[in-house]
């Protein structure tokens, strides 16, 4: 089987899941265009957690991590089967210790995007979450160990944003950033294009700019994972590259 690709998805408002908007639309074009997987891996920036945990249940639940929204969006469910063989599998792969943990489920920065690029909900997801006592390289470094995976038929998503300060949000910005998130978000592609992944790892070599874009690591370690699991051969193509509310970018990359 050809190699899968790895996809970084920044997916944004939890409403993306329903709406039709350009970002919708290209998770809908990306699920049609790419290789079906036997199996998708999910490292989203909502299952933050202490140590590594990963989800091995057959028949995962839909987690609604999300307060206030239409009661649509809650009705939403992306009922897949699990993937107990691909989650052993990486178990075995990653040297960090690491659990089993059914308490949690596919969370929306899986399904607001699954839900478009796989909607028949056929192809079996595991999680992983993302642990938050660990530095930088050491999810840089479980990326690298996770791309054998791409061999074995899985598709590697991960789910966060590059740009993600809540606590910053412009609601009369609808389709507009902040100087510095655009800043942040360039500086983060400049160095994916020459593959300068050190200084991503250290991403407040970007400067001022870092702090503003990334006030916790959450939504930014799923990148690292994408960009440790891509391939010195692999083409990167970039998709979304905007921001949105002044300060969440929405920007996604594919390693194929």
């Amino acid at each position: 089987m050809p190699r899968m690709p790895v996809l970084f998805a920044g997916h944004g408002s939890p409403m993306n899941a329903i709406e039709d908007n350009v970002y919708s639309r290209t998770w809908k074009d990306l699920g049609q265009k790419l290789i079906r997987p036997k199996a998708i891996l999910s490292i989203s920036a909502h299952w933050y957690t202490r140590g590594t945990r990963i989800l091995n249940d057959e028949n995962p639940r839909t987690v609604y991590d999300m307060y206030g929204f239409p009661r649509e969006l809650y009705k939403v469910t992306y009922n897949a089967a699990g993937s107990p063989d691909m989650a052993q599998r990486a178990k075995a792969l990653i040297s960090r210790p690491t659990e089993y943990d059914n308490t949690w489920g596919f969370d929306h920065g899986t399904w607001s995007v699954l839900v478009h690029m796989y909607p028949d909900r056929d192809i079996p997801v595991f999680q992983i979450s993302i642990d938050a006592d660990a530095p930088a390289e050491a999810h840089y470094n479980m990326g690298k160990e996770l791309k054998a995976l791409r061999d074995e038929g899985v598709l590697i998503l991960a789910s966060g944003n590059i740009v993600h300060n809540l606590r910053l949000v412009d609601w009369h910005k609808v389709s507009k950033g902040f100087d510095w998130a655009y800043e942040f978000d360039d500086y983060i592609y400049e160095n994916i294009m020459n593959k300068a992944h050190d200084n991503i790892i250290h991403y407040s070599r970007a400067g001022d700019c870092a702090g503003l874009a990334v006030p916790t690591p959450d939504h930014f370690y799923p990148l690292l994972y994408a960009l440790g699991a891509s391939d010195e051969a692999d083409t990167v193509t970039v998709y979304n590259k905007s921001c949105e509310l002044g300060a969440l970018t929405m920007t996604c990359y594919l390693w194929e």
